[in-house]
């Protein structure tokens, strides 16, 4: 939004929504900037003046700051009606093409938002959260150098916009700058970027403080956002073959499982491979869109909204399978998770599972932003917690930039206690 828009009254009080600054599958998830509405009414007189105002002039400054109330608040298609209602009545304001091409980018309307950001800085070529937020259009649009320079040309007029400096360092990261994407996370912290996020952000770059997991609202933010089209990019983009795997693993045990857990179930892949083998299904995921997704199938007789580990330390319910395909890239170290396993899986149960493979660490976090972990590592868990390996794999878990993600494939089962 414009200076003295929607931006520049977040910058004054804490926002209660998370704000994404993402491209397709690499979505980075970035928590708004504290702001406060106390100058809402005051916008509109900035853009519009107060003396001697038109009747159309005054209408037009009511749709704004309409539209200004309806963003606080979360309606987005009412903040772009009233926005375009505004400009309607007095076009080529820039204040309002900002606003507008800021609603609309967030509503997905990329290419829509970053024609009427082009217009406003046609007006205004040193409007800063014009170009921040150019800048993300463009980034989303796949054109990263264009959109860096946007990024760089905001933060030269005002260098407090934490959320150009956190999409600056991502667009730096994709191509491969990785010290000066580390000092644009800095920035972002520095300029009211949510720590713990842009610290995750830093460790994948810097290898430095690696957490133990990532951050929650990254993972729930993640999948929130991509859970439409989420199927169709994993199997059909990234050629993703992990629930296929490991449910060719179960039919060769030739058993039939009471009750499945399948754990960090997204939209519900591995459901229809697994219900047949399976008398009752749970299905459990961090992301709300996501378990309404997988709710929709009809597959699962349960699906419930958590994090994996709560699940498993709180669930009263017994599995004689669990299965978690591609899953813990964002769980992290899995000590808990082998402990919630043994504690829900019944002697002789079946636990199955794909990670992506690391031949260093015992568990990395990549620059790809997920978790690797080693075979060593795996079996370490599986001996400490009461699991024998009975079968394991190696093969590609999915494709990133056209190059197959190596994989491990595990299928373990309880020992009797």
């Amino acid at each position: 939004m414009s200076q003295t828009g929607v931006w520049g009254v977040e910058r004054r009080r804490q926002a209660r929504r998370k704000v994404s600054f993402c491209r397709g599958a690499k979505l980075m998830p970035r928590l708004s900037q504290a702001a406060s509405r106390d100058d809402g009414p005051m916008i509109a007189a900035t853009f519009f003046g107060s003396i001697g105002m038109s009747g159309t002039f005054e209408q037009a400054r009511d749709f704004f700051i309409e539209g200004v109330a309806h963003y606080q608040a979360g309606r987005l298609t009412d903040a772009e009606r009233s926005f375009a209602a505004s400009l309607a009545l007095v076009p080529g304001r820039a204040s309002t093409l900002t606003n507008l091409g800021a609603v609309r980018l967030k509503l997905g309307k990329v290419q829509e938002a970053a024609d009427l950001l082009e217009e406003a800085l046609k007006q205004e070529p040193d409007n800063a959260e014009a170009l921040g937020h150019r800048a993300t259009a463009l980034a989303e649009l796949g054109q990263h150098k264009d959109a860096l320079n946007c990024a760089d040309r905001a933060l030269a007029l005002n260098p407090a916009l934490g959320p150009v400096w956190s999409l600056r360092g991502e667009l730096l990261k994709d191509l491969g700058r990785y010290d000066e994407a580390a000092t644009s996370f800095e920035n972002a912290i520095a300029h009211g970027g949510d720590p713990q996020l842009h610290r995750y952000y830093l460790a994948s770059l810097t290898g430095r403080d690696v957490p133990a997991k990532p951050p929650r609202q990254y993972v729930e933010t993640l999948f929130d956002h991509y859970a439409e089209g989420f199927d169709e990019h994993l199997v059909q983009v990234l050629h993703y073959r992990a629930p296929q795997v490991l449910a060719e693993g179960l039919k060769r045990m030739k058993r039939r499982f009471t009750r499945a857990l399948d754990l960090g179930c997204g939209t519900g892949l591995c459901g229809p491979l697994v219900k047949p083998m399976a008398g009752a299904l749970v299905g459990v995921d961090l992301s709300a869109t996501m378990v309404e997704r997988a709710a929709s199938l009809g597959v699962y007789d349960e699906v419930v909204q958590s994090d994996v580990v709560s699940y498993l330390q709180a669930t009263p319910h017994r599995f004689d399978l669990m299965l978690a395909a591609d899953v813990f890239i964002y769980v992290g170290a899995l000590e808990d998770v082998f402990a919630g396993a043994a504690r829900v899986i019944e002697p002789g149960g079946a636990f199955c599972f794909s990670v992506e493979a690391s031949t260093s660490e015992d568990v990395a976090l990549q620059r790809s932003l997920r978790y690797a972990h080693s075979r060593g590592y795996i079996e370490g868990l599986a001996a400490k917690y009461g699991f024998d390996i009975t079968a394991m794999t190696e093969q590609p878990i999915r494709e990133d930039q056209l190059l197959p993600i190596p994989g491990l494939y595990f299928w373990l089962e309880r020992t009797p206690s």
